[in-house]
């Protein structure tokens, strides 16, 4: 078998192997974010975020962009892997969600590493120096937005940095012809923008939702 149904067992039991497990902190987070209801789903998995830490060391970042931080846990786990001296910048338009997630920031002793922008993710990327500096990219916002944050970040990323995008499978509606809605077919055109793209070296992993891993040549 290549592969099998991940139960919320299985994804425990896994999580329970790696070497960050949710601490206080991070239970706390996740206990307020899923009192937002539905909206909790965007938040991700504990395994995933045990990889964003893990990808973060081991491109040695000390400079890192995320596009998109709902409540911090993916924010959170980047940061813990940020080398001495490291920041995260961070992009969200809602500063209700990101409230949450600056608590949490706090309450870890990270919160000097994390700049958080409260305003449009395209301005600020578009602001940033052209200098090719960051480290590591982690897009995890609005879907139809993701080719052109995307083609702001490739070139300010560092050669052997990586970019990261989430949920790039959509619930596996994005190999469904019947699926046409905004989302699934502004996913179509990133995923087929980034497997042509001959700056970085691909990688889709069929984990989580979906998550593209390239890493800048």
């Amino acid at each position: 078998m290549r592969s099998f149904a991940v139960t919320d067992e299985i994804r425990s039991y896994a999580v329970a192997h790696g070497t960050w497990r949710p601490d206080p902190v991070v239970r706390r987070l996740q206990e307020e974010t899923a009192g937002l209801g539905d909206p909790a789903g965007m938040q991700v998995g504990d395994d995933q975020g045990q990889l964003l830490t893990m990808l973060t060391r081991l491109v040695g970042a000390r400079r890192a962009v995320e596009v998109g931080t709902f409540t911090g846990y993916s924010s959170l786990c980047i940061a813990r892997g940020l080398a001495e001296g490291g920041s995260l910048l961070c992009c969200d338009i809602s500063p209700e969600w990101t409230e949450i997630g600056q608590r949490a920031w706090a309450a870890a002793g990270l919160a000097d590493r994390i700049d958080l922008r409260i305003t449009p993710a395209l301005d600020t990327v578009r602001a940033l120096p052209d200098t090719a500096d960051i480290d590591l990219v982690f897009i995890d916002a609005d879907k139809p937005g993701y080719a052109a944050y995307w083609a702001e970040l490739v070139p300010r990323v560092r050669s052997g940095g990586l970019l990261l995008a989430d949920n790039v499978l959509w619930s596996g509606r994005i190999a469904d012809p019947e699926a046409t809605d905004a989302n699934t077919t502004a996913l179509r055109a990133f995923n087929d923008l980034v497997a042509s793209d001959e700056r970085v070296e691909t990688v889709v992993l069929t984990a989580f939702d979906g998550l593209t891993i390239a890493r800048r040549r």
